[in-house]
């Protein structure tokens, strides 16, 4: 594996999921793999989950961990190609990314969309030069439209939580105060349809996904309808996605706060769990009586985000 931003990076769904358990009940089992081996995770933005989760992933395999906060004691870095760099910006990815990766065996790197320019960010302009000229394996730790270490282990969450063969997982936009990209919610949709789950995205009018990540999932406006029979709420907030309003790209569109999630939703559910990525906003996105439930399951989720990325590791180590 040379590099991890789609499902498809990591091969066969169901041996992936084979290898992440074993990796759960064996953290420690694979030191060796990267003795002498370095770990270089690199922030354009801010990060908990992720950067903990990342550094905890590579100590258990042993390997060496260097962290970088690009917008904290580093150069300025121009991203884009073809500029006159008279800015502020000192120092050019296309000659940052070689030099970082010659200190590392693999990098892991964070940038989120602009939410200015669609093109820009679905080319995935940041991350796309790190696999062009690093030369070395790279793992989305959330980019400018997926975050796929955060889906797998959603679905790990999802697979040791279900009680039914092919669970009903629902999708569900809520509203935030701010313009939020659509990584999380991309990837989340990328995974469920790969996965047996009988998946449901539910949002407002102009927040409909790009197809290449909704894919074949059934997309329902009403959010009570959708939720009906769930065994898994998934309530994350996105910006307009530009797909069928395309000048809205990045926008909010609507604050509603009839998208919430409270116990009304979760009333006409299958006594479903709910899920989040976090950070969340409280009785914003959900109300407190759902996530402080005990059907709310957004630590175990957290937890297994050093699953997620510590099998896509080992994977990677044993590629090297």
């Amino acid at each position: 594996m040379r590099q991890f931003i789609s499902v498809e990076d990591l091969g066969d769904l169901r041996q992936g999921l084979q290898a992440a358990k074993y990796v759960k009940e064996h953290p420690f089992a694979d030191q060796a793999l990267g003795r002498n081996r370095t770990m270089l995770i690199v922030f354009f933005n801010n990060s908990l989950r992720t950067r903990l989760s990342t550094q905890k992933a590579a100590l258990n395999l042993g390997m060496n961990v260097m962290v970088l906060d690009v917008n904290q004691g580093a150069w300025k870095l121009e991203t884009e190609l073809g500029v006159v760099m008279d800015s502020d910006k000192s120092e050019h990815l296309r000659e940052a990314i070689p030099v970082m990766c010659s200190y590392c065996d693999i990098i892991g790197v964070r940038s989120f969309a602009g939410l200015a320019d669609r093109d820009y960010d679905y080319a995935e302009t940041v991350l796309q030069q790190f696999i062009d000229y690093g030369g070395k394996p790279v793992i989305s730790l959330e980019s400018a439209t997926v975050h796929p270490c955060q889906a797998f282990a959603d679905l790990i969450t999802i697979e040791e939580y279900k009680t039914r063969t092919r669970p009903k997982v629902v999708l569900s936009w809520a509203p935030h105060p701010r313009a939020l990209p659509q990584a999380v919610p991309n990837s989340f949709a990328q995974w469920m349809n790969a996965a047996d789950v009988d998946f449901v995205i539910t949002q407002p009018e102009g927040y409909e996904l790009d197809p290449r990540f909704a894919g074949n999932a059934q997309v329902e406006y009403d959010q009570m309808k959708a939720l009906e029979g769930a065994d898994f709420v998934y309530a994350k907030n996105w910006s307009c996605p530009g797909v069928t309003r395309p000048k809205d790209y990045g926008k909010v569109l609507c604050k509603d706060m009839g998208w919430t999630i409270d116990a009304a939703h979760m009333a006409v559910t299958d006594n479903a769990y709910f899920m989040h990525c976090l950070p969340v906003r409280r009785n914003m996105i959900v109300s407190d009586e759902v996530i402080d439930s005990e059907r709310s399951i957004v630590i175990p989720e957290a937890a297994n985000r050093v699953v997620s990325v510590q099998t896509v590791m080992k994977k990677m180590l044993e590629n090297l």
